[in-house]
């Protein structure tokens, strides 16, 4: 496994996401549904159900990277089906739908605390060779 996949970017941090498992096949966080992400109905932003899901994509894909590759999402699609309330935390897992030489597809599906399903997010990445890479 590619150990840049357990750096968390700074946005992550921003955001108050808590990965909790790292593996090539899977990766899961919970993000609390805090008033800083209120969407001005008292439930979490579903914007950042989507940051969450894309940072789980970008941690899965980077580590099934191989040396001097880089990825970048190029596809994302967010299907919502019940809302976080602010003071509930959601809880994301990510797993592969598919892992290509070129491109891997990645499904995170997030619940809330009562085990509800509040959105499921299908994204691509693609991988890249790094410049001098």
């Amino acid at each position: 496994m590619n150990a840049m996949a357990h750096q968390q970017p700074p946005f992550a941090q921003f955001l108050g996401m808590k990965v909790t498992h790292v593996s090539p096949e899977r990766v899961t966080a919970e993000l609390t549904a805090r008033e800083e992400l209120n969407n001005r109905f008292g439930i979490l932003h579903g914007g950042a159900l989507m940051a969450l899901a894309d940072n789980l994509g970008g941690t899965a894909t980077t580590a099934n990277l191989k040396d001097g590759q880089s990825t970048t999402t190029i596809e994302s699609k967010t299907n919502f089906f019940a809302a976080v309330p602010i003071g509930d935390t959601a809880y994301a897992e990510c797993t592969p739908l598919h892992r290509g030489r070129t491109t891997t597809v990645w499904q995170t599906r997030i619940t809330r605390g009562d085990g509800k399903v509040a959105a499921i997010v299908t994204q691509t990445q693609l991988m890249m060779q790094k410049p001098g890479g």
